[in-house]
């Protein structure tokens, strides 16, 4: 079965960075496209960055961009996101995912179990 399993959240101060992993199983990976979402507090789900099968084409949402980095170790069936700068509104769990394609990264059949990101001094 699909399994995806985050790890590396934690507390930072601002202006801090983090890098989260997700591992991957029952699926092949190399060929999917993945992305990472968050809920923060009180709100919803939003997606953050997605990434192609190769790594060629990544999308970031307007919040994160220049500030979060997303790669793949496709041999190591794992996903990436490193978290620099960060804002306090950046806390949030934070889930990867499996959406249909890298247009539409608000929309998954799979998501992990989050891994909670807390920025504050």
């Amino acid at each position: 079965q699909v399994q995806l399993v985050e790890s590396g959240g934690g507390l930072v101060q601002p202006g801090g960075s983090l890098t989260l992993s997700c591992a991957a199983s029952g699926f092949t990976f190399g060929n999917t496209v993945m992305s990472w979402v968050r809920q923060a507090p009180g709100k919803g789900l939003e997606w953050v960055a997605g990434i192609t099968p190769y790594g060629t084409n990544k999308r970031y949402s307007l919040g994160v961009k220049g500030r979060f980095t997303i790669s793949r170790d496709n041999g190591r069936n794992t996903l990436y996101l490193q978290l620099t700068s960060l804002k306090p509104e950046d806390t949030a769990v934070y889930y990867c995912a499996r959406p249909p394609s890298i247009t539409k990264l608000d929309e998954y059949d799979y998501r992990g179990q989050g891994t909670q990101v807390t920025v504050s001094s």
